[in-house]
Formats: C-alpha cells, structure tokens, sequence
C-alpha cells in the first residue's frame, strides 16, 4: 500500500451527500423519530433545530454609504412649494407664456389687417388702429413687451410683403405706437406724450418720403417745395404783393404744416386709444387729463 497515497486522502477534506431515501437512524443513531426517510422540508428544519448550524463567513462588507443627493433631496422637500414654478395663474412661468401668446397674437392680427389693407386700398380707413396693439402690449406687460410686438409685426409683413412695406409700416405707425405705449406705460403727461408722438410721426413721414424717393428715383421732397413755393407765388400775385417767398420760408412752412398735420393726428390718437383702452376695463392704468376723465 502507497502511503503517500494514503496520507493525502486523510488531508484532503471529506464530502458527503445525503439521499433522499437515506434512513435517519443511519445519520443520527440517537434519533427516534417514526419517520424513516428524509423529506426536503424536514431537513430543512432539522438544520434549524439541529446544535451544528451551519455558519458563513462573509470576507468582506460594503459599508454604508449616504447617497450624494440625500441632502439635496432633503433641502429641497424643506423648500416651500411657493419658491417652485408652476403654472399657476400667478406663476411666473404661466405669466411669461400668457406674456409670448398676447404679443404673438397681436402681432399676427396686426400684420395681417395692414397687409388686407394694403391689397385692398382701404388702408386710409383703418390707419389709426395700426399702433393699438402696440399700445396694449406695452400697457399690460412693458415697453419690452411692446418692442417684441413692433419687431415681430415687421418681421411678418417682410415675409408676407417684402421689406418695402415692413419699412413703410415702422416708419408710419411702429414708431408712434412705441412711444405712446411707452409714455403712458411709464405714467407721463399727455402735453409731454402728444408732443414726443409728433415728433416720431413727423420723422416717420419724412423717412417714408426719402424712402419712396430713393426707390422712384425722384426727389419728392423738392416736388413739394416747388408746389408749395408756386402757391404762394400765385396768391401774393391775386393779393397784390409782389414778393417772392424764398426757399427758407418754403422749408419753414413746410415744417410747420407737417408738425400740425403730426400732432392733430397724435392729439385724435390718444383720444381714441384712450376711450378704448377704457371700455376694455383698463382705466386705472390711463393717466388722463381731466376734462377727459370727466367726460369718460
């Protein structure tokens, strides 16, 4: 008999199975229980009950680590509900968007009445609602909000029309709705909002005049000072006055017709715009004079 053989199967560790149809007297002797075999269910519970609990040892754990975002979750359900945006009607997120679609809407309804107008010929019978939208705009959410309206309502017009009448249209009614919707935005006197409309009306004309020069290449400009200085020649003349005007009366006078012709049609806006704004509920945001709010 090898005894090396011998010595190395009394080193190496013993495994034992144990059948299903095993006696228990054979396992344990001192055993004496009626049953004879084995069952799964009762092995299992015969381990539990058995001194020789199998244990394992387990090399090595994982220690428990907090999460990186427990204390951020943790601050933020402290947060009140408040400090969230929602879509509230006073959220500031609901309010932003009620903000995009009015200006939006307004500039869409603009751009398509001027553009009708225009293919019609009946722009002259709805001129003086062109500047409203922008006057509203800017009353309910800022001269920001009214200079997103004047842009988008040209940039629709040079799509639909081309860039002649989105000039045409900045120049003649955009300029002078932005500055009255930023006037009365800002709570200013109608002497000081009449006389600066007026002012962006008359540069608005005289821009659309050198516009339409340039693109029929004639000066418009010294057509009307000629006419103008005809007239004046020819009525001297039926008076009995034989002077001729010179060329700085013409230029004055031309500037004082045009300045009148600005206000008188700045003074009917704000009139207009002003008993509209206030069947539309908005009154105590209107600084109004007070023989208007009288009369209102």
């Amino acid at each position: 008999m090898n005894l090396l053989k011998v010595h190395q199967w009394h080193c190496q560790p013993q495994f034992f199975q144990i059948s299903r149809i095993t006696p228990l007297h054979s396992i344990f002797p001192g055993l004496k229980f009626p049953l004879k075999r084995l069952t799964p269910r009762f092995s299992f519970n015969l381990l539990l009950l058995s001194p020789f609990r199998p244990s394992f040892k387990i090399s090595s754990l994982s220690s428990a680590e907090t999460s990186f975002f427990d204390n951020k979750q943790q601050d933020d359900n402290a947060k009140p509900v408040a400090e969230f945006e929602d879509l509230a009607q006073n959220g500031v997120v609901y309010q932003n968007t009620l903000r995009l679609v009015e200006c939006s809407m307004f500039a869409a309804v603009t751009g398509l009445v001027y553009f009708l107008s225009n293919s019609l010929s009946i722009e002259n019978y709805f001129g003086c609602f062109f500047s409203l939208p922008i006057v509203i705009s800017s009353m309910r959410w800022g001269v920001a909000a009214g200079r997103k309206t004047v842009v988008a309502t040209a940039m629709l017009l040079f799509v639909l029309s081309g860039p002649l009448k989105a000039l045409t249209y900045l120049l003649t009614h955009g300029i002078v709705g932005f500055t009255m919707g930023t006037l009365w935005r800002l709570g200013a006197d109608w002497g000081l909002s009449i006389f600066l409309c007026t002012i962006a009306r008359s540069i608005g004309a005289m821009g659309y005049v050198i516009t339409t020069s340039f693109l029929i290449r004639e000066n418009i400009l010294a057509l009307i000072t000629i006419n103008i200085h005809a007239s004046l020649t020819s009525i001297f003349a039926a008076i009995g006055i034989n002077t001729i005007p010179s060329m700085n009366v013409i230029y004055a006078i031309f500037t004082t017709v045009l300045l009148l012709n600005s206000g008188f049609f700045a003074f009917l806006l704000h009139i207009l715009y002003a008993v509209f704004l206030t069947r539309l509920g908005m009154k105590h945001s209107l600084r109004l004079p007070r023989w208007l709010e009288k009369a209102l």
